[in-house]
């Protein structure tokens, strides 16, 4: 599979395409005036305890409150409260924990109040981007990624991703980590780590322990609301989780941002560096790499496939449903194959669809009726390998005897709308054209106002084919009468993406002659 990221730099936001196999699968926006994004680590207060949701009001710079549910505290909460206290009062003197004394867990089952005060000040994450009426979600669970690894402070544990699959390779990185890491704090390894050197992940490790110093740093006598650690630029945080052997092209259109992501690929992957290009096209970037015109055919209500089939996809405030609809070039022969054929190449492009539009929450799957139970388990097993791809986290359960899957999906950013319809050039959107009838008249009145202001000149009338048609039909036709009328012979071309009451007039040089 070859995969290329194509980003498009405004004055207002990033935009940034992911193609894979030449397929949009990815769309990710980036506004330059936003505050923040997820990932990003806060000194925030806390505004107000809601008892009765169990959560907390936390006041971080934003316009709208953030919000921590005590299932987000993490069970190190007391540990976090304790740091954070004494890096803010200065009592603590180094950013390293090997001295630190872990305090007891918080349960699970407590009550916000009895382990947060209002007005308090507390390191948070943004664990999710500000959704409809909502705004942030946060958490205290601090972690700081890298590429081939995740810190996590105060957790003093060592895992490793369960992509990972080789027990040999899982050892490996288990002893390793455990030897190069510092007291107190945490490591996950991530796939990318999978064969990786001891002083590959040594380096990145004291990168990530530095910006972990930053922090501390940058909390001595602070007062929040302050930021203290900006995730990294969308494009750049996905190389950092995607980038592999499969990336064949990176095209970028801005000069700073390709000095950024160049800049970034050297420190992380230097072999890599060459698969990043400037573009110099004169065509917009999205419109060169067909970007745009997959966006145009991805959304809206539906998403047609390439045998004829379709899927129609609604959303409403509790859930997401999707409808798969045969088409009407369903074989007569062997249908329970054929439906089955059309269910897996729905299940493909249902799971693009959910990457494409991040779509999150519940999901209700309406397949075409199997009866065959061998195949039902066949599509359960195909959707959940198509979704494999997909870094949110999701769960998908199997078909459910009325013939619905349910599929749960992480919900991190709000989903991904654009409104593909166009106003109608015809009606302007009214609804309404004028009576198809009088358009021959329309034609010869302004045929008339052309001669006489321009009465030497050659020209040629440009059509819809129906029209057309008409003009030039039967003896004498319309063409014919005109030029018996005006002693001008007026040349007909049709043009077919023209609509049916459209029509033009052109020069000699074939520029428009313009009537208003």
């Amino acid at each position: 599979m070859e995969k290329e990221l194509i980003i498009n730099s405004t004055p207002t936001q990033v935009e940034i395409a992911l193609m894979e196999d030449d397929k949009l699968v990815e769309l990710h926006y980036q506004k330059t005036n936003e505050n923040f994004t997820v990932g990003d680590i806060f000194l925030g207060r806390i505004k107000k305890l809601m008892p009765g949701l169990n959560a907390a009001f936390v006041d971080i710079g934003h316009k709208k409150d953030a919000f921590l549910h005590y299932t987000d505290l993490g069970p190190k909460l007391r540990s976090l409260i304790k740091y954070t206290n004494g890096a803010i009062g200065g009592s603590f003197k180094t950013h390293k924990l090997d001295n630190f004394q872990i305090e007891p867990e918080i349960i699970k089952t407590g009550k916000i109040d009895q382990v947060l005060a209002k007005r308090q000040q507390l390191l948070v994450q943004v664990l999710k981007e500000p959704i409809s009426t909502k705004g942030p979600r946060l958490t205290c669970e601090i972690t700081i990624p890298g590429r081939y690894m995740v810190l996590t402070p105060f957790n003093d544990v060592v895992a490793v991703s369960k992509k990972i699959a080789n027990n040999e390779e899982r050892k490996r990185l288990q002893v390793l980590i455990e030897s190069i890491k510092p007291k107190n704090f945490g490591v996950i390894a991530r796939t990318a780590a999978e064969g990786k050197k001891v002083a590959d992940l040594h380096e990145e490790l004291s990168h990530l322990v530095s910006k972990w110093e930053d922090i501390y740093s940058q909390l001595n006598n602070a007062k929040a609301p302050l930021k203290l650690l900006s995730e990294l630029d969308k494009a750049s945080s996905i190389l950092r989780d995607l980038l592999n052997d499969e990336f064949s092209k990176i095209v970028v259109n801005d000069k700073q941002l390709y000095a950024n992501i160049k800049s970034y690929l050297q420190s992380i992957a230097p072999s890599r560096v060459k698969i990043l290009h400037p573009y110099k096209g004169g065509k917009p970037i999205f419109e060169t790499f067909p970007v745009n015109r997959q966006i145009k055919s991805s959304f809206g209500k539906t998403a047609t496939m390439a045998s004829g089939a379709y899927l129609v996809i609604e959303s409403t405030e509790a859930m997401h449903v999707i409808d798969v609809n045969s088409g009407h070039k369903m074989p007569s022969s062997d249908q329970a194959e054929a439906i089955l054929n059309v269910n897996i190449e729905a299940a493909d492009e249902i799971a693009r669809q959910l990457r494409l539009r991040d779509i999150g929450g519940l999901i209700i799957i309406d397949f075409i009726d199997m009866k065959n139970n061998e195949h039902k388990r066949k599509l359960h097993a195909h959707l959940k390998d198509a979704m494999k791809k997909d870094r949110a986290q999701h769960t998908i359960l199997p078909l459910s005897k009325f013939g619905l899957m349910q599929i749960t999906r992480q919900r991190v950013r709000p989903e991904i709308k654009i409104n593909t319809a166009e106003v109608c050039p015809t009606c302007e959107g009214t609804g309404k054209i004028n009576a198809s009838i009088l358009i021959v008249e329309d034609i010869e009145r302004d045929l008339k106002f052309i001669l006489q202001s321009r009465p030497n000149s050659k020209f040629t009338l440009k059509v819809h084919p129906f029209i057309e048609a008409y003009l030039k039909k039967g003896f004498p036709n319309t063409q014919m009468k005109w030029f018996k009328k005006y002693y001008k012979w007026v040349r007909i071309k049709a043009i077919p993406n023209f609509h049916i009451n459209q029509y033009k007039f052109f020069d000699g040089n074939d520029d428009e002659i313009r009537l208003n």
